[in-house]
């Protein structure tokens, strides 16, 4: 998103091995710029891993990263086209992570989620079908996104995510894209307690093992 490059300063993070993007909005892609820091470092392209959908909007909001005669020194990214199937992307010392592409549903536009071994992370989603929670299973972590506590045309409400981590059956839960109609953070990580489960508010600088 737009805070890409103060977040990476502030966790020192040097090394990027790929981008994966859930879809084109911008508070999920204004960011990209300032990948060309890593580039630098990196002496390569980022590959970015999106859909064609997605890809066709960076052109366009981007233009002058894709553009046939570049400018010298912006970013540089190699797109890689997904979908639905699974795809694997090469981590530190040439491993291969397999990522599992989850389909879920923004208001009317579909989406991507991702599951990556037990850690699954869905942001700006409204609506699971049952047969995308057959990808959920046996999971150690899940991320999901919640912005108010009523009802929303485009993001789950607190209660709905609640519903969705209860469902998933996660060792540990964590609710990201908070918003300011939620309550502060030490009072909502209080209220949530309460589950019979695993299930806190994420916040900046939350380290995830899984």
């Amino acid at each position: 998103g737009p805070d890409f490059r103060q977040q990476m300063l502030r966790e020192n993070i040097t090394h990027l091995d790929a981008i994966l993007l859930t879809h084109q909005h911008k508070d999920h892609t204004g960011g990209l710029d300032d990948v060309r820091a890593l580039n630098y470092l990196e002496k390569c392209a980022i590959p970015i891993y999106c859909e064609k959908r997605v890809e066709k909007s960076l052109q366009m909001e981007y233009s002058y990263v894709f553009a046939q005669h570049k400018y010298p020194g912006v970013p540089e990214f190699n797109i890689e086209i997904i979908d639905e199937t699974p795809f694997t992307v090469t981590g530190v010392n040439e491993v291969k992570v397999p990522i599992l592409p989850i389909r879920v549903m923004h208001y009317r536009l579909p989406i991507l989620g991702f599951r990556i071994g037990g850690l699954i992370y869905i942001t700006d989603a409204n609506y699971i079908a049952d047969k995308e929670y057959d990808k959920l299973t046996d999971a150690s972590i899940l991320v999901i996104n919640s912005v108010k506590r009523t009802k929303h045309i485009s993001h789950f409400s607190l209660p709905e995510t609640i519903e969705v981590a209860k469902r998933v059956g996660a060792q540990r839960s964590f609710i990201t894209h908070l918003s300011h109609q939620l309550p502060p953070y030490a009072e909502l990580k209080k209220e949530l307690s309460s589950q019979p489960f695993s299930i806190e508010p994420a916040y900046d600088s939350l380290t995830i093992e899984f």
